[in-house]
Parts: C-alpha cells; structure tokens; sequence
C-alpha cells in the first residue's frame, strides 16, 4: 500500500522516514511535516500529485514537530511544514528549522499581511476568532471584543482554555492594539464574565450553548462549518444549530483572524518539489479545495469562500499583520496567568 500518511509515535518514526526514502514517483516526491489534520490536507496533496506526478508524503505530528526536526538536523527528510496558527509558524523559524523563499509566484498570491517579511512562513487560509451566540438568548446582531468584559456578561461567556494559542494570538492582538496594561484591564473583566472554568475545545463551547451553560463563547470560524456537515457526529449539527455567527469589531477595526501556513524546511532533500508544492498551496486550485473542504478564508485575492461560510455573513478582517501579533504572544501568554483566566471568575 503506497505511503500517504503516518500518524508519527516512538514505535513508528523508524518505519515512516524508511518509508520516506523507499516511496518515490518517476517525478519524485515531497515530504511533509504536519500539524495539520491528514483528512483536511490530503484533498490537496491528491490534487497536486494528479497535476504534477509528485508523490506527497505526511508525516502527522500533535505535538514536537519543531523538535523532531532539530534532533534530526542535517539529515532530516522534512521538506515542507504544514501547521496552523502563527505561533506555530515563527516557533519554527525561531528554532532554526525554516529556511527563507523568495518566489515570485507565491507572493504574488499571498497578501504581505500574511507572509513573514524574511520569507521563512507563508499564510494559506484564515479564520477568523468570532463569537458563538445563542440564537434564543441574544438578540444583538453586533460586538466587539471589548464589550467581552461588560458587566452585562457576567456567568453569560465560556471559552477554551486561555492558554491555547488561538486564545493567546487574539489576546496577543489585543496587546498590539491597546497596550499591556489595558488588555490586563480587558482579560480580567472577561475572565470575571465567565459562565465556568475554560474548558473543551471550539466545538464544546458551542455544545454549551446548545446546553444553556452560556450565551456566548469564542471560537474559530471554520469549526462551525465542519460542525453542520458533520455526518460521523450528527449531535454537532444541533449545536451549531443553535449558535449564530458575530464577527467581532466588524463596525471598526475588524476581527482578528490568524492562518495555516507552510514553511520550507532548513535541510529540504526535495527543494525543487517543495517549493513547486508551496507554490501550488498558493494558487487558486489549491485555495479553493481549502475553502470547500475546511471551510476557511482563501488568503489569495479573490478567491471566494465556500456558500456556508457566506451564509455566516461577511468578514471584515483587521489588518493588523500577523508578525505583531506573534510579537505580542509572550506578553499576551504571561497576562493570562497574571490574571488567573484559567482559574474561571471568582465566585
């Protein structure tokens, strides 16, 4: 059976880079590194493969790509990484394990925003940090981020854990817009509107909503899509059923949207299959199986994205460029422990 992907463990990192060497196509191959589902990118690889005869091999990681990379060193078989969010993306290039590109196509197609200014990471879709609401409970149709901490909230709002990096990149982004010691202000009054302890995923807060344990609760854009298609799990279908979609700030600034990415690997053994693969990420084919599939925003001017991510209502994306939100995570992460988020609002 041809190599296509390999869920990474002690036991099978022999196996799957043996693999890696073994699996190739008269046209060659490309090996991924991957924090990102298989079942959300191997649509994409199978296009690329049909278009260009390049075999894609994955390597899926939940955790310790960065570091898998490094004790491999020199001799890694990585040739591209594959991983959401901009933290995980300048991880990377902080450990040394990207190198930079300079390709003419790809940032054609990738906005500046979304693109590390030294070339090591490059956006490929965005999702925007929004607000689950209850349809029955909330009649307001607008928000913003800043209202989070009114008062009128108070035992009404559940998030996922303050840690997460989804949570930290939207405080990050708060950092960059209103200073430290305001987002302090901000986290603690949101911390203190809290309906229980941060807890779950995206999806379980809009389980609780569905529930009644809250009114409103932050999540990424996308997981509401996967949430009314989801066949394997029908229960989801209600849940999403019961929220509606706000896009924070869409009146002023915008919401705050973090990405997928790639990164070309420091040793890439396939440099020229990578960069074709980046490039195809890139372009439109690529961005539109993205937005049909996963139900995120193509980052390429444009492209539009799938009718149930329309039906949520238009998106007005704050500019802010992701690399200040990436310099603001550190501060953003040490102010959820200052606060005690994680500890839910004192009773």
């Amino acid at each position: 059976m041809p190599f296509k992907t390999m869920m990474l463990s002690a036991l099978t990192v022999t196996t799957a880079l043996t693999a890696f060497s073994a699996q190739a196509l008269a046209d060659g191959e490309v090996n991924i590194y991957s924090y990102r589902q298989p079942e959300l990118i191997q649509p994409l690889l199978d296009a690329f493969t049909k278009e260009t005869g390049i075999a894609t091999n994955v390597l899926f990681l939940d955790k310790g790509l960065v570091e898998r990379i490094q004790a491999e060193g020199a001799n890694s078989p990585a040739d591209v990484i594959l991983t959401v969010d901009i933290s995980r993306l300048t991880e990377a290039k902080d450990a040394g394990v990207t190198q930079a590109v300079s390709d003419e196509a790809i940032n054609k197609d990738i906005p500046a925003q979304y693109r590390d200014p030294e070339g090591n990471w490059f956006g490929l879709t965005t999702r925007g940090r929004v607000v689950y609401a209850s349809k029955d409970r909330v009649s307001q149709t607008e928000i913003t981020y800043e209202e989070l901490a009114d008062p009128k909230w108070k035992g009404k709002i559940c998030t996922r854990d303050g840690q997460h990096s989804y949570n930290v990149g939207l405080f990050a982004s708060m950092i960059a817009h209103h200073g430290e010691a305001e987002t302090e202000k901000w986290l603690t009054g949101l911390k203190n509107n809290l309906a229980r302890k941060p807890d779950g995923g995206d999806r379980d807060q809009a389980k609780a909503i569905f529930a009644g344990e809250c009114d409103i609760a932050l999540g990424n854009s996308y997981y509401v899509g996967l949430m009314m298609t989801n066949e394997k799990e029908p229960e989801q279908k209600e849940w999403a059923g019961a929220i509606k979609v706000m896009f924070p700030n869409a009146g002023d600034r915008g919401t705050h949207v973090n990405i997928s990415g790639m990164a070309l690997a420091k040793n890439a053994p396939n440099k020229d299959n990578a960069i074709k693969l980046m490039e195809f990420l890139s372009e439109g084919e690529a961005q539109k199986i993205y937005a049909e599939q996963v139900f995120e925003y193509p980052v390429k001017p444009g492209e539009e994205p799938s009718a149930i991510v329309k039906s949520f209502g238009p998106i007005k994306a704050d500019p802010l460029p992701l690399s200040d939100i990436a310099a603001n995570r550190k501060k953003a992460s040490e102010l959820v422990d200052k606060v005690g988020y994680n500890d839910g609002a004192e009773m």
